[in-house]
């Protein structure tokens, strides 16, 4: 069923993939507490909420004509043997498993110290079983994905942005080297806040760099091992790292696009808008630009903690333990973007912004499409420009995860195709024959006992 964009207003809930993340930490025993506004839309689509109707019944857009159904200064391109890998910017087997000892001993105690929040609770618990049956039925796309991750030249892991633990980006080269630089896309992954790892976009990788696009996967400490304000700093810094050092990589640092899924989108926006209020003298000094980001895709994400807080609650995501990672309800609203552009004091701050496109199933039932649409309408009424794109019947990860399994085209993908690459009908009109990397019966399976 087509998709369909709205520039505000449906509904449909915060949990993502739990799958064990490595955590890279030079230190592996770090844990926190040792120590008005008519906007055209950016993306136009038949069935559009604000796009104008023709008689034929033909919709008009900003994009129609391209739619698609649809800190480390020393940290270079090819690191040295010194950094730790064999001197093409690889590690070693014998290092790989160096690193992975080390990083299942922070796991473990990481893993303990959360068992202290999360206590005995039948949500998680029975959560926590359908997220091994999911990964199960998935599992012949992961390794296939996996393997790529590890195995491909085209992937640069854990290039070093900060001083601090988890402070690694990935990288994801085009094939084609030529034709100039490439545009980019920096991207949160998500993981309820807890879970999160770069690998986790591998697939976003794979996919958008076979459309010419640089993907670069941003890691950060997830709770316990950090709070809110940790994962937005370190998000920034990553992306700061992106806009001062992604042409040494082939990248064009005059076209960058930020991204986040779920938890991630909640983070990246975060970072983004508190860039903005730095850059309107309320802050810090800055080492990035928000001119520097072309517009800002969210996928499947919240903006409004305080509307959020019960539902996660009710969904297993416990109300101790959320507020704790936002560090305390007081904080709710300083780390919820929906509620920061709207004070008095910063709504001038929402001009500075770059444009807003937001991706939501209506299906979802961790993160309700509510939550994508509610932060357009603010947006829209303060004069910034955003929109919302709707998938029909679509979940938590469905957009994510299941559809880009299925091969050949994919609707999500496409449209950050179409906004990415701009006019280049050549690139945008690719057709890219992708695989099936899982069979539709285990993907609808996949579907039904989904957690999320």
């Amino acid at each position: 069923m087509p998709s369909q964009t709205l520039p505000i207003s449906s509904s449909s809930s915060s949990t993502e993939m739990m799958f064990k993340p490595f955590i890279y930490d030079d230190s592996p025993t770090t844990l926190l507490d040792d120590d008005d506004h008519s906007v055209k839309p950016l993306l136009s689509r038949a069935s559009s909420f604000n796009g104008a109707v023709t008689p034929n019944g033909e919709s008009t857009g900003l994009y129609q004509n391209r739619r698609r159904r649809s800190n480390s200064e020393n940290c270079l391109s090819a690191a040295s043997p010194d950094d730790d890998t064999n001197g093409n910017g690889h590690q070693t087997i014998g290092q790989e498993v160096s690193h992975a000892a080390a990083e299942t001993f922070l796991l473990t105690r990481l893993f303990l110290k959360l068992l202290s929040y999360l206590g005995v609770g039948y949500r998680w618990i029975t959560r926590f079983l359908a997220l091994g049956c999911y990964a199960f039925l998935l599992m012949p796309g992961f390794i296939q994905v996996g393997y790529y991750y590890f195995f491909s030249p085209h992937v640069r892991r854990s290039i070093v942005y900060g001083d601090q633990p988890r402070n690694r980006l990935d990288l994801y080269l085009p094939k084609n080297s030529n034709g100039g630089p490439k545009p980019v896309v920096a991207f949160v992954t998500g993981g309820a806040w807890i879970i999160g790892y770069k690998a986790w976009g591998s697939l976003l990788g794979q996919q958008l760099s076979e459309r010419d696009i640089i993907v670069a996967c941003i890691d950060y400490r997830n709770f316990p091992q950090g709070s809110i304000s940790d994962m937005v700093k370190d998000a920034s810094s990553g992306i700061s790292f992106i806009c001062n050092h992604i042409a040494e990589y082939g990248g064009d640092p005059d076209r960058i696009y930020l991204m986040g899924q779920s938890a991630g989108a909640h983070i990246a926006a975060c970072a983004l808008v508190d860039q903005v209020v730095k850059e309107s003298g309320e802050g810090d000094s800055v080492s990035w630009s928000s001119s520097q980001i072309n517009a800002y895709f969210g996928l499947s994400g919240g903006y409004n903690l305080l509307s959020l807080v019960d539902h996660f609650h009710s969904r297993g995501l416990y109300r101790s333990i959320f507020l704790s990672i936002m560090e305390g309800e007081e904080s709710l609203k300083q780390f919820s973007p929906e509620l920061v552009v709207q004070d008095p004091n910063l709504k001038h701050i929402v001009a500075r912004l770059p444009p807003i496109i937001l991706f939501h199933g209506t299906a979802d039932y961790s993160i309700p499409s509510d939550a994508s649409k509610c932060f357009a309408e603010t947006l829209q009424r303060l004069g910034g420009k955003a929109e919302v794109i709707l998938y029909e019947g679509k979940t938590h990860t469905d957009l994510f995860l299941q559809d880009p399994m299925r091969g050949g085209k994919d609707e999500m993908f496409e449209d950050i195709v179409s906004v990415v690459m701009g006019d280049n009908q050549e690139v945008i009109g690719k057709s890219v024959d992708r695989r099936r990397l899982v069979p539709e019966f285990m993907l609808k399976l996949a579907h039904w006992v989904s957690p999320f």
